[in-house]
């Protein structure tokens, strides 16, 4: 079983709403029936367009995720997934990657019925590994060292670590990992709530703890963080 995660770009001149119904319905329609034996979307898209938490390395970005999980992610058995996404209605744009995935913390809390908008919001992390950190030193800094801070610090509920093993199509942007956070809706506007942070003196302590994690491995800069609703198909 592998892992492939497209990362999709809207054309402008199509509503948010009609592209994410469309991504959920046809392709994921057209995906399964292609080989995929599980599909999920994520969409950058009205509910969660007042988000705070919002950086930007790529220049667009992204507006939508779909993660697949697969047989095979050859070329040859995957030519029908990537024609799928990409030639989807409103689809301006793809990359593929496979990547090996980690869930340190399951949606246990909050669990969507198939297609039902997980509760909440799902932030979309693209990290970076810093010019001359070797690799098994960055994930070992990401995973063994960032793992609990980033739990501890922060109101997730949900937590999902996808090392990049290479880039499946031309073009593709420069990704390490591609991260995905479940955080409660209040935290979409309060760092308070985004945090888990009661009061001011907490609120400090959380952020300076991350921030020293998230310095160890370069999570600190060039990173695009997309807020995002999360469908499980």
């Amino acid at each position: 079983m592998e892992k492939v995660i497209y990362l999709a770009w809207r054309d402008p001149g199509v509503p948010t709403a009609d592209w994410s119904a469309t991504l959920r319905g046809a392709v994921a329609g057209r995906l399964a029936e292609a080989g995929a034996t599980g599909v999920q979307v994520n969409v950058a898209d009205d509910a969660v367009a007042g988000a705070l938490m919002r950086l930007a390395a790529l220049d667009p970005q992204p507006e939508a995720v779909v993660g697949l999980w697969v047989d095979s992610a050859r070329d040859a058995a995957r030519r029908p997934l990537d024609d799928a996404v990409a030639a989807s209605p409103g689809t301006a744009r793809i990359a593929a990657y496979l990547v090996t995935e980690s869930v340190p913390l399951h949606n246990t809390a909050h669990p969507a019925g198939p297609g039902e908008r997980t509760e909440g919001f799902a932030n979309i992390a693209l990290l970076r590994r810093p010019a001359g950190m070797a690799p098994d030193e960055w994930i070992d800094a990401w995973h063994n060292g960032h793992t609990d801070v980033a739990n501890e610090t922060q109101s997730t509920f949900g937590y999902v670590q996808n090392v990049v093993a290479r880039p499946l199509t031309p073009g593709a942007p420069a990704v390490d990992g591609i991260v995905e956070e479940l955080f409660p809706i209040e935290a979409l506007t309060s760092l308070h709530a985004f945090f888990a942070a009661a009061d001011d003196d907490a609120l400090a302590r959380n952020l300076a703890r991350m921030a020293e994690s998230t310095a160890r491995f370069g999570a600190d800069r060039d990173i695009d963080v997309i807020p995002t609703s999360r469908y499980v198909m």
